[in-house]
């Protein structure tokens, strides 16, 4: 069978009892490795077909029978419970009266309870231990002497009893299977105990050629709550609120020098979301968690390289503490990355990560029902409408940048009976092959003009935005992020650090996106009098500022928006609704906005100094505008949703600001299709990203071409041969 493997940088998910099916559409897809998935095994008929292994490791589950006598060693995390109000001079307060009890059991040891902490949150204090007592029988944290109609809450914490995942995977599938639990590494018998398990497992997995670690050891947080009105009380995918334990923070205290509290992770209910500015204290804690997830980690990453097998990581789930584009992670050792991808910025997450090998775990997973609940390989469903659609949103984002290997996971049995779901997966595998083989050749055309994407986070959350915002609400820089993922633009992430460290220089183009006092925005970094300086210089001297939404916002300032000089717009938070506004007209830029381009506006914004011009307006208010700042722009939307339409504006905005908007070369006529130009093979691919036939031009340096597209279709040419 070795002899008939013919395929290439294709991974699909193998399983026992289905070895014909299995090895067929190995074929037909062009696999040259088979994996496994979560609740699936791969028969010996499967592994000795002649196949690569991917073997799925989460090192910190499957381990009940230890964990079962090791109790103590369970990951943990702090709760808050909901605000009470205090009608009478005491208060009893249930704890565990919001949290799921198949997901959390009470850790009210001596080590544990000494961080508990209950708060007065009408007056924001925290009320004096000797004023509470908890009572374990009831379950009730009791309060005294306390006043009458302030409200009180407890921070506790718990053992996390059910690994997330697996909870997940049985809710949605309806498993009935034994709970996994997890096991915190932070614990010195835990890593023996790990390190062990890891060795026997590698001796008995000769056939495995790579070890697919489903991240490290730290899941991202979700608290699921006791009333299905409300099950998903937080989830957070860039949180490290899952990381928490009385050694844990005992370590950072002596190794930092102040103690961490419950406070500094439930954060007065609130939690510290990622889509907000990180306090110091949490970038200490995270670097904490970071020192210990490489420490440890590379330690079981060694040994797979002892045995002679490849270490990869899969980006989701157990990732906290991996945080792939900070400085260290290549002290991981890690072979290769693979990131499940519903959208093209996650394919660019993926492709920027400095390891040799990328691959993409295409959606839909095979399963019953799809993450959102909405029926896929089942009565109802359509997956090969849902593949068409996460594909072109992906195929945008792998002509812009290399990505090595793509694949599928989940129950292999659930498509026989959706052969054109087959064919298509054929089809995509085929393309992609193409356009990988493109990007070996050389790299594919990019307009002059550099972009860089300005939050607080900067490089270290480069494309992504606290994990699958696919699933919870969408926001400006999301969108922006998504379009940005498949534009001929090179695109950076800098923070306002990089401000100071004279970033700018190589930059031609920022934008700033997001809510007032996000991440996003900059919040408090705004405060930085010497940032809002060199960025005003950087535009004067040429550069161009792009504001979306609430752009450099913060209170305290004569201006709500600090670079309001440079944008010319400014928003009134309620201070100038006395205040005249200057009238305007629109002056469109031609070629600028194209038809079908929708911009929300904001009621509250205005004209500063009525020297902005408006480019266009809804609703008779400022839509875009475009502001002379010396020799550079300031541009202004209020808002930005991602359509084919608003995909095109951004990149013609962008093309503005490098006053590249009359350069038309390998850019598409029609903006329902896209294209990308790879000079080294001469070859043009054009793709079309809606669901109707449509006719395009592209003028390159060998004449305009012209293409017909079906619906969702692709088109690689070789230009230079016409």
């Amino acid at each position: 069978m070795t002899n008939e493997v013919k395929g290439s940088s294709f991974t699909m998910p193998g399983e026992a009892g289905y070895e014909a099916l299995t090895l067929k559409l190995a074929q037909k897809w062009g696999a040259d490795v088979i994996r496994d998935s979560d609740g699936t095994q791969l028969s010996e008929e499967i592994i000795n077909a002649g196949y690569g292994i991917y073997s799925t490791v989460c090192i910190i589950r499957d381990h009940n029978e230890w964990a079962s006598k090791n109790l103590d060693k369970l990951q943990q995390c702090f709760l808050i419970t909901n605000p009470k109000v205090a009608v009478q001079d005491y208060l009893s307060i249930y704890i565990m009266e919001d949290f799921f009890a198949n997901q959390f059991r009470v850790n009210d040891s001596k080590e544990a309870i000494k961080y508990w902490q209950v708060y007065d949150r009408t007056t924001g204090k925290e009320v004096q231990r000797e004023l509470w007592h908890y009572d374990r029988e009831s379950g009730n944290v009791v309060i005294t002497g306390i006043t009458t109609w302030h409200k009180y809450t407890v921070s506790f914490m718990v053992y996390r009893i059910w690994e997330e995942i697996s909870m997940y995977n049985h809710t949605a599938n309806n498993w009935e299977k034994e709970h996994l639990m997890q096991i915190d590494p932070i614990y010195e018998e835990t890593q023996k105990y790990l390190l062990d398990w890891m060795n026997n497992w590698l001796i008995s997995h000769k056939e495995t050629t790579v070890v697919r670690f489903t991240s490290m050891f730290y899941n991202f947080a979700w608290i699921w709550g006791s009333n299905e009105r409300n099950r998903y009380l937080f989830s957070d995918w860039g949180s490290y609120d899952f990381t928490v334990s009385s050694r844990a923070l005992d370590i950072f205290a002596k190794k930092y020098g102040y103690a961490m509290t419950a406070e500094d992770f439930v954060n007065a209910g609130k939690y510290n979301v990622s889509h907000m500015p990180c306090p110091q204290r949490k970038k200490d804690w995270m670097a904490f968690i970071n020192d210990f997830v490489i420490e440890f980690g590379k330690k079981l990453i060694d040994m797979v390289h002892q045995y002679g097998k490849l270490a990869y990581v899969f980006y989701d789930d157990s990732w906290v503490g991996i945080e792939p584009y900070n400085d260290r992670f290549n002290e991981f050792g890690f072979d290769g990355m693979i990131k499940c991808v519903f959208s093209g910025f996650e394919a660019r997450l993926c492709s920027g990560v400095k390891v040799d090998t990328h691959e993409i775990r295409l959606h839909p997973y095979l399963f019953p029902i799809g993450l959102g609940g909405a029926p896929t390989f089942m009565e109802g469903g359509n997956p090969t409408l849902d593949a068409k659609k996460y594909w072109i949103n992906i195929r945008r984002a792998l002509l812009r940048e290399p990505i090595e290997r793509i694949g599928l996971g989940g129950y292999l049995h659930l498509v026989e009976s959706y052969p054109d779901f087959c064919d298509y997966i054929e089809k995509i595998s085929n393309e992609f092959r193409e356009i990988k083989e493109l990007h070996h050749k050389g790299k594919p055309y990019e307009i002059k003009t550099k972009a860089a994407i300005l939050h607080s986070w900067g490089k270290l959350r480069s494309w992504t935005l606290s994990g699958h915002f696919h699933e919870t609400f969408k926001h400006d820089l999301m969108n922006v992020n998504e379009a940005l993922a498949g534009l001929p633009v090179e695109v950076q992430f800098i923070d306002f650090e990089d401000i100071r460290n004279g970033r700018l220089k190589d930059i031609d183009v920022v934008i700033n996106a997001g809510s007032a006092n996000s991440a996003w925005s900059g919040g408090e970094h705004w405060n930085d009098n010497k940032c809002v300086d060199l960025l005003t210089e950087w535009v004067y001297k040429g550069g161009t500022f792009i504001g979306i939404n609430q752009p450099s916002a913060i209170e305290g300032y004569d201006n709500f928006f600090r670079m309001s000089h440079v944008l010319g717009i400014d928003e009134d938070t309620g201070a100038k609704v006395s205040h005249g506004r200057w009238e305007f007209s629109v002056d469109a830029a031609t070629g600028l906005v194209p038809e079908g381009a929708i911009i929300k506006a904001r009621n509250s914004i205005y004209l500063t100094n009525g020297s902005a011009t408006v480019l266009d307006e809804s609703n008779g208010m400022p839509a875009l505008t475009s502001n002379t700042f010396g020799k550079g722009k300031g541009i202004y939307m209020p808002s930005f949703e991602l359509s084919l339409e608003n995909t095109r504006l951004l990149l013609n905005i962008i093309r503005f600001a490098g006053n590249e908007l009359d350069e038309t070369k390998y850019i598409t006529d029609n903006l329902y299709t896209e294209c990308a130009y790879y000079p080294e093979s001469k070859t043009l691919v054009v793709i079309n990203n809606s669901d109707q036939t449509q006719s395009t031009t592209v003028d390159t340096e060998f004449g305009k071409q012209t293409f017909e597209l079906k619906p969702y279709d692709t088109s690689i040419t070789n230009i230079g041969d016409k």
